[in-house]
């Protein structure tokens, strides 16, 4: 298995026609329930939030170089409405406030059938997250689709039920924290050699 990460928007863009084919496959699976009206609003979602300063992309290719399973997601702007869908609790404003730094949402995770249970999912989400700019990462899920036992696993808590838009299903709203030691810049990438005098 070949992983990878981009947060190069031309990279991100031409991954796009790989991307929605695996969506169209996974999503089209129980509780979802896909269609291709529900892939058409994926792919028009894509092409403005890849342009998103903070976006990244993690995937996993087999060996033969298929598309296995892939990741993205992007910083929650200052004029976000994540937050505003919520249909079961009021949130105090400290806790919806945003910077595009402050929280990174999850948008989409996804791993082909034949290959779930290898650790593909957690690699990738990890990989994703990895040295992330943001001290706490949220995302959204179905309730009754397995994923959501699986973020609990993670370390996820649930905020609340949400309805996105009127004639959306509900949704767990998740949210964890990052542990600052998972935030820190690398200090590999840091560095840089002394200038000559």
């Amino acid at each position: 298995m070949q992983y990878t990460l981009t947060t190069d928007t031309t990279a991100a863009a031409g991954a796009l026609d790989d991307l929605a084919a695996l969506y169209e496959t996974v999503f089209a699976e129980p509780p979802y329930l896909e269609g291709p009206r529900d892939v058409a609003d994926f792919l028009d979602r894509y092409q403005r939030e890849h342009r998103t300063p903070g976006f990244r992309l993690a995937l996993a290719h087999d060996d033969d170089g298929a598309l296995t399973g892939f990741a993205y997601g992007l910083p929650l702007s200052s004029t976000t409405t994540w937050w505003n869908g919520l249909i079961d609790t009021n949130l105090p404003p400290d806790f919806t406030r945003e910077d595009g730094h402050r929280t990174f949402v999850v948008m989409e995770l996804a791993v082909r059938a034949d290959r779930r249970g290898h650790r593909i999912g957690g690699t990738l989400h990890n990989l994703l997250l990895d040295r992330v700019d943001a001290s706490r990462v949220t995302l959204a899920v179905r309730p009754e689709a397995p994923a959501a036992a699986w973020y609990e696993h993670l370390g996820y808590n649930l905020v609340g039920m949400s309805r996105p838009w009127p004639e959306a299903p509900v949704y767990r709203v998740m949210l964890r924290t990052l542990p600052a030691a998972e935030r820190e810049p690398d200090v590999r990438y840091l560095w840089q050699p002394p200038t000559a005098r």
